[in-house]
This record gives structure tokens, C-alpha cells and sequence, in this order.
């Protein structure tokens, strides 16, 4: 098995990140009163999927399959019972995420295919898996979030020449941060 080794600015960026994550799991505690169980729940399991999506991708620039069909499989076994217990809030669920899953995945399919692979396939799936715990308008402020931020951070490198313009960066931890943006704002 090969074993990975993390350098220091990966490991100073694991750490911070961390730290959001715990400061972002109290701050969804406090909101328990406010969300139904239902969100609370899609919430978590969001931040622990995109916190995974965001170390493998800054580690590998690879998120991996597994990953995706696990969070898919999650947002099944929740969100599908509720069609059943309360029909009408469940199928508006049911609604809303499908919508965030076919824009989060086709705007990224869509410049998947138009940069010629310039964006990865994981980025793809991970946000059509995300539009399912996000709804539509929760994907589309997370995408607009995270890719300006992208952007911005990918310019700036480039102007400290840290990287070049044929240089890539992995996408996922800026996607997970358009969603903890997303979270907070709403």
C-alpha cells in the first residue's frame, strides 16, 4: 500500500481547515432550533463528505469514485423514506435536489467538456453529488462562491509566481468552501 506523506503547506492547510470544520460543526449545532432534522443531518454529512473530497484532491488532485456513490448512497437512505412519512416535504426535497444535482453537474460537465478536461472528472461528480444535499439555489451559490474564490486565489499565485498559467490547483477545497460559505450565509 502506498503510504502518503503530507509537506508542511499541505499540513498547515489540513490543519486550518480542520479547525474551520470543528468551528463549522459547533455553529450547526447551535443552529439545531432553526433546521429540521432532515437538514441537520444532509448538513453534516455535506461538511464530512466535502472536508474528504477537499484532503483527497489537495493530496492526489483525485477525489475519488467511492466517495461520490457513498455520498449518493447517503442522501438515498435519507431523503427517499420521507417520500413515504411525509409526502409532501418530500417530495419538494426530492425536487430541490434533484435540480442542484442536474445544475451542479451539468455546469461542470458542461465546462468539463468545453475547457477539453482543463476541469476534473471528480470536480464534476462531486458537485452533482453536493446539489443533492445542497437543493438548487444552495448549488448554485455554493458553485459562484467557490470558483470566484478559485479564481482569485489562482490569480494570485500566478502573479506571486507560485504557479504557472498552464498550472492546475485542485478545485475541491474551494468548491467545500462555496458550501461552508453557502451554510453560513443562509
Amino acid at each position: 500500500m502506498k503510504k502518503l506523506l503530507l509537506t508542511g503547506n499541505e499540513t498547515k492547510i489540513i490543519f486550518y481547515c480542520t479547525g474551520f470544520i470543528i468551528i463549522m460543526s459547533l455553529w450547526l449545532i447551535l443552529r439545531t432550533e432553526r433546521l429540521s432534522d432532515h437538514s441537520l443531518i444532509m448538513s453534516g454529512l455535506l461538511i464530512l463528505f466535502g472536508y474528504t473530497a477537499m484532503i483527497f484532491d489537495i493530496k492526489t488532485k483525485k477525489i475519488p469514485n467511492i466517495l461520490i456513490l457513498i455520498m449518493i448512497a447517503c442522501w438515498l437512505l435519507i431523503s427517499l423514506p420521507m417520500l413515504f412519512t411525509d409526502t409532501d416535504t418530500g417530495i419538494e426535497i426530492f425536487r430541490e435536489s434533484v435540480f442542484g444535482f442536474l445544475i451542479g453537474g451539468g455546469l461542470f460537465l458542461f465546462v468539463y467538456v468545453v475547457s477539453s478536461k482543463g476541469l476534473g472528472g471528480g470536480d464534476v461528480k462531486f458537485m452533482a453529488a453536493s446539489g443533492l444535499y445542497l437543493g438548487l439555489s444552495g448549488t448554485v451559490t455554493s458553485v459562484l462562491y467557490g470558483t470566484v474564490l478559485a479564481a482569485l486565489i489562482g490569480l494570485f499565485l500566478i502573479l506571486i509566481k507560485k504557479i504557472g498559467r498552464k498550472d492546475s490547483i485542485p478545485l475541491a477545497p474551494f468548491l467545500f468552501a462555496g458550501i461552508l460559505i453557502t451554510f453560513f450565509t443562509s
